[in-house]
């Protein structure tokens, strides 16, 4: 097996494992969810047919297990209770698990026997399903002692009707026999091996029966049905690559079926080819379409109602050579059989007749739509896009140095920026790749905790980078969890507060320019600002005199201070006085900002508002005691000259606007001798970042860098952000405005 196929299996699964958590949820939330079950359905018989394919049993067992015992519950035999819905989530975090396990070591050691027993056991009847009431004897009685009165059908009636449907809807056997007594399937084998009859149907034609769900539609907007017959050649996972296949005809068309069914085709039950009945506009449109997929060897399309014109039955030999012109290949136009043999040497004035038909068909494909891209390939790509950076830099300094100019390098300046653009936005992933996972988890918790909680997700498809995404997980899941745990009250304390039983808790994404905002909201119980202040004295964190000069939002945010917790209790879920400094360390790190707005009794909301992308930024260069350090543009406000500073208290300070700005010298915060004396320049920072303003010797100039995070034991310094890497090869420290 290769790593490619195996790498498809996991990503496939690991897919399928989420949607499969959330149609779950949806069923729980709602037992007559008619959708969400059919989706439950559909996922794990293709994660059980996928596995199979592989070869991974245990997987695969599971997942048939699974799929027996929601066919159950499907059918109304089973009862949606809370007891099976944690029974078949169980299933599935055991197929995370093995999954997980093979995407790391190429195959599972789990053992899952004695659940795959349990579960078979519930949907065979043998065992009462969990939180459901048995029957008694009693009342087995008194529905009914006659078992074919109690099925509600004659039993004699059912096998004739079983009959009658395994040799066609009238039950008569000879009546698809043609004139000269064969059947429908004789036919077919006879043009299996080798007959004279064309490969593609006349039109309003079928070789295969038309399911019904297609021969009831009413084709319009000049759409037709067409039998689309898909061979896949020699492969090892025929439904594997039939399932991706199918996956794709999904994604592109709304109405099709397929002969045999579906299930059947991704378990790869079916000889070289299977047959798909779509809804199009042309013959053109699917063969250009389907033919694209590397996993079909061979195609044929023929219109079975008219079709939009004479040349809608087409084959396209996906594999062929193309300068094989020997082949015959024929097709139907108009009711008349053509022969192209040797098309290289046929006249092709007939508009109706496309050239060279021996070969593959020279159609415009469909573009694909997107591909997958290993992640470190991806970090390469953007390392090498940092170090071009660098480089024009340098080169524009050193033409500079040297007095010359060039429009070419201002040329190189514009592909760069686009080629940097390209790469930051190749890194972008929606905020749904992390999200998605949060319905369970939120759903877990509040099991754990006996308490009942509606969550809701509104900005998933808002994208971050990669980087950002990955590290912010952690930290919604601590925000998350404490929302449950610590924001929503118990039923029964929300129904005497006069709210419903249920609470609420939600996460919003929304972008402005280059920055995102994460809320997450709860309307639960709300902080009380003085348990937070008596915490505080006791902590030691605040005195009581510092706690009086503070407003209520900064007092919020003293839950952010390590160890700081007012729960109560320690649970497994939260209370540990840990995480909520670990969301402020993250945010930090990553250039963010993080506060939290409450009213008590009503409810909280903590606000992450993080940077779209990391590492390239516009830094502004200034100079104290003849040293170069950075400092971001995005955080600063204003540039002037140092003339205006006045002394109050012993404090520098600055006016502006009415507001009072303390001046910050960089030469006494870096510990650099200054060079001016009553002069240079003052930077004033954005209220937002913080009110200060900042004194330097000189403004040198700005320019777009790479800035690396510190990392190892200089991370967390305060004061610095990280390193910039000039043109000329120095390092250059880039200042953290906040924590200076």
């Amino acid at each position: 097996m290769s790593d490619a196929h195996r790498n498809a299996f996991v990503h496939e699964s690991q897919e399928g494992i989420t949607e499969l958590n959330n149609a779950l949820l949806a069923l729980e939330a709602d037992p007559d969810d008619e959708e969400a079950m059919d989706s439950i359905f559909r996922i794990a018989h293709t994660l059980k047919g996928n596995a199979a394919a592989m070869g991974y049993e245990q997987v695969s067992g599971l997942a048939h297990a699974l799929e027996d015992l929601l066919d159950e519950v499907r059918s109304g035999d089973i009862a949606v209770t809370t007891e099976l819905m944690d029974l078949l989530f169980d299933g599935v975090d055991y197929l995370d698990a093995m999954v997980s396990e093979i995407a790391d070591e190429g195959s599972t050691t789990i053992t899952v026997e004695e659940l795959e027993t349990e579960l078979r056991a519930i949907a065979d009847g043998e065992v009462g399903a969990p939180g459901e009431e048995q029957a008694t004897d009693d009342d087995a009685a008194d529905a009914g002692s006659d078992p074919a009165e109690t099925a509600g059908v004659d039993a004699t009636t059912e096998g004739s009707d079983s009959t009658s449907e395994s040799n066609g809807s009238d039950g008569d056997a000879d009546a698809n026999a043609d004139d000269n007594g064969n059947t429908e399937a004789d036919t077919a084998e006879d043009e299996s091996q080798g007959g004279d009859e064309p490969t593609g149907s006349p039109a309003d034609e079928s070789t295969v029966e038309v399911p019904e769900s297609i021969a009831s539609i009413e084709c319009s907007d000049g759409k037709s049905v067409f039998e689309t017959a898909i061979s896949l050649g020699d492969t090892a996972m025929p439904g594997v690559d039939s399932m991706f296949i199918l996956n794709a005809i999904e994604d592109a068309y709304e109405e099709f079926a397929t002969v045999p069914d579906r299930e059947q085709i991704e378990d790869g039950a079916f000889e070289e080819s299977f047959t798909v009945f779509i809804v199009a506009d042309t013959a053109d449109e699917i063969d250009a379409g389907i033919s694209a997929l590397s996993q079909v060897e061979r195609l044929t399309v023929n219109a079975l109602n008219g079709g939009s014109g004479a040349d809608t039955d087409t084959e396209t030999d996906t594999h062929a050579d193309a300068d094989a012109d020997t082949e015959t290949v024929e097709s139907v136009e108009g009711g008349t059989k053509v022969d192209t043999t040797d098309a290289a040497n046929t006249d092709t004035s007939d508009a109706g007749n496309d050239a060279d038909r021996g070969g593959p068909q020279k159609k415009s494909k469909s573009d694909i739509a997107s591909v997958r891209v290993d992640v470190n390939q991806l970090d390469e790509l953007y390392n090498l896009v940092e170090q071009l950076v660098t480089s024009r830099i340098k080169l524009r300094r050193e033409m500079e140095e040297a007095g010359l100019d060039s429009d070419n390098l201002d040329e190189l300046d514009k592909i760069t920026a686009n080629l940097q653009n390209t790469a930051m936005d190749m890194r972008l992933i929606p905020l749904s790749k992390v999200v998605d996972t949060f319905p369970r988890l939120v759903r877990d918790v509040a099991r754990d905790t006996g308490k009942d909680v509606n969550f809701t997700v509104s900005g998933a498809d808002i994208e971050l980078d990669r980087t950002i995404l990955t590290e912010i997980r952690d930290p919604l899941i601590h925000i998350l969890r404490n929302a449950v745990d610590h924001g929503i009250e118990p039923p029964d304390a929300r129904e005497d507060a006069g709210k419903t039983p249920t609470g609420s808790v939600s996460l919003t994404a929304t972008r402005e320019r280059d920055h995102v905002t994460i809320e997450v909201a709860d309307d639960g119980a709300g902080l009380d600002v003085d348990v937070l202040k008596a915490k505080a004295i006791e902590k030691g964190v605040k005195t009581e005199s510092e706690l009086e000069l503070m407003d209520d939002n900064q007092i919020y945010n003293l839950i952010f201070h390590p160890g700081f917790s007012t729960a109560e209790e320690v649970t497994d879920v939260s209370g540990r006085g840990v995480g909520m400094d670990v969301v402020h360390n993250t945010v930090k790190q990553l250039d963010g900002t993080v506060n939290v707005d409450s009213e008590f009794g009503e409810g909280t909301v903590v606000r992450l508002r993080l940077p779209v992308t990391v590492a390239i930024v516009k830094v502004m260069f200034v100079e104290v005691g003849g040293t170069e350090y950075g400092i971001p543009v995005k955080n600063i406000a204003e540039v002037t000259r140092a003339k205006d500073i006045t002394t109050t208290h012993g404090d520098e300070i600055i006016k502006h606007d009415d507001d009072i700005y303390p001046v910050l010298r960089l030469s006494d915060v870096l510990d650099e001798p200054s060079s001016v004396n009553g002069s240079g320049m003052l930077l004033r920072i954005r209220d937002d970042k913080r009110q200060v303003a900042l004194h330097c010797d000189t403004v040198l100039d700005q320019e777009e860098v790479v800035v690396k995070p510190l990392e190892g034991v200089l991370s967390g310094i305060p004061g610095l952000s990280g390193t910039a890497v000039l043109g000329d090869g120095d390092v250059v420290a880039v200042l953290d405005v906040v924590t200076l």
